[in-house]
């Protein structure tokens, strides 16, 4: 038995023809990645989208950039319909109050019933969401034994607005998840960076949620400046190719966090995630070959998790590797296809922040990582 599955995409060029769409009749689930600055643009094409499935589950998310089968792509709208034979899905959102992302979260979580949830796919406003809140309260209502993936949508580099598809709307400052029941669904996940370590390992002595002050009781920001050398000039958007990585409470596991923001009066720097203070800090730099390795790896992870052949592949990447890579981004898609074999169906998009658990772990914030669910049916 497999997930019987097609993918669609749609582009300037192209145009939109929704008489194209594959397996209207009978889907169960599709998922729709747009590129962010099609936002205003979208309301259009994902009525459309909606009204070709009836039946389905229709939800999807603003992008740093589109990922269909090896190719990489900005300024379009891609998807994939899902027909399931057994597993059961339910897709649910919650607006954000404020900037409590924890009772928001709490909130999403009693919509779920527990009894034979196997899975959990979560997008979020990838600008108003704290991230690492997201994840620690994920980790407090959903059951550990429930694998729970996703990421927070993007924008390209522009980081103005961005946005999430339910019910034929567009939602920001929200929360959306979807949750797969049944107990012939297969599932798989990796989760891997591939950046290499320089400099000296830091304590954090000052920081207030995901704003660093002070390593080792010096300004953070003078230290990043002193190490980023001729990049510094071009702060914040050279962050991305020097993220930090901290230690987790697991030995020998570590979380890489992206710079967003430098504030020169206060001497701080806003990461894309929590720092937290005692924890140990240190810089990281792009290896080409290493990203690419990591996104190979992490395939690699998610493919001997699942322990069958992969009917869909969902690919969450950050929109930090894909500036560093540039025009060999569609390596690491390529690298993932090699693991994964021909047939799989693979869709993704490039994002604001990743979440996967690490190693068998519970699901946790990632920057700079190659996110890969893996699903099929037995």
């Amino acid at each position: 038995m497999t997930i019987d599955s097609a993918t669609f995409c749609w582009s300037r060029e192209s145009g939109f023809d929704p008489e194209a769409l594959p397996m209207t009749e009978d889907a169960d689930l599709v998922l729709v990645f747009a590129s962010g600055d099609l936002a205003k643009q979208w309301s259009g094409a994902l009525l459309s989208i909606e009204e070709a499935y009836p039946k389905a589950v229709v939800v999807g998310c603003s992008t740093a950039g589109e990922i269909l089968d090896t190719t990489v792509s900005d300024a379009t709208i891609v998807g994939i319909a899902m027909r399931f034979e057994s597993t059961r899905v339910q897709a649910e959102l919650v607006r954000l109050e404020g900037t409590d992302t924890a009772a928001a979260v709490r909130g999403l979580g009693t919509r779920f019933p527990e009894d034979r949830l196997r899975y959990l796919l979560v997008l979020a406003d990838g600008l108003a969401i704290n991230g690492s809140e997201l994840a620690a309260t994920i980790r407090d209502v959903i059951p550990p034994e429930v694998l729970v993936t996703g990421g927070l949508a993007g924008d390209g580099a522009r980081f103005a607005q961005t946005a999430l598809f339910h019910a034929g709307e567009v939602y920001r400052d929200a929360i959306l998840a979807v949750g797969f029941y049944g107990d012939r669904v297969r599932l798989g996940h990796g989760s891997l960076g591939g950046w290499d370590a320089f400099g000296p390992t830091r304590k954090v002595t000052r920081a207030e949620g995901n704003v660093l002050y002070e390593l080792d009781n010096q300004s953070a920001l003078e230290l990043y400046k002193r190490y980023l050398g001729d990049y510094a000039k071009d702060l914040p958007a050279s962050g991305l190719l020097f993220p930090l990585s901290i230690e987790t409470e697991n030995a020998g596991q570590e979380l890489v966090r992206t710079l967003l923001a430098v504030d020169e009066q206060a001497q701080s720097m806003t990461f894309a995630g929590s720092i937290p203070v005692g924890t140990q800090a240190r810089l990281m730099k792009a290896n080409f070959d290493r990203l690419v390795d990591g996104a190979h790896d992490a395939a690699t992870q998610s493919r001997q998790r699942l322990a069958q052949p992969a009917d869909v592949a969902l690919l969450i990447s950050c929109v930090g590797r894909k500036m560093v890579l540039g025009d060999r981004i569609e390596e690491e898609v390529e690298a993932v296809r090699e693991v994964l074999g021909p047939d799989a169906q693979i869709t993704g998009f490039y994002s604001y922040g990743e979440l996967s658990p690490l190693a068998a772990g519970k699901c946790d914030l990632h920057n700079q990582t190659m996110t890969i669910t893996t699903l099929a049916e037995d």
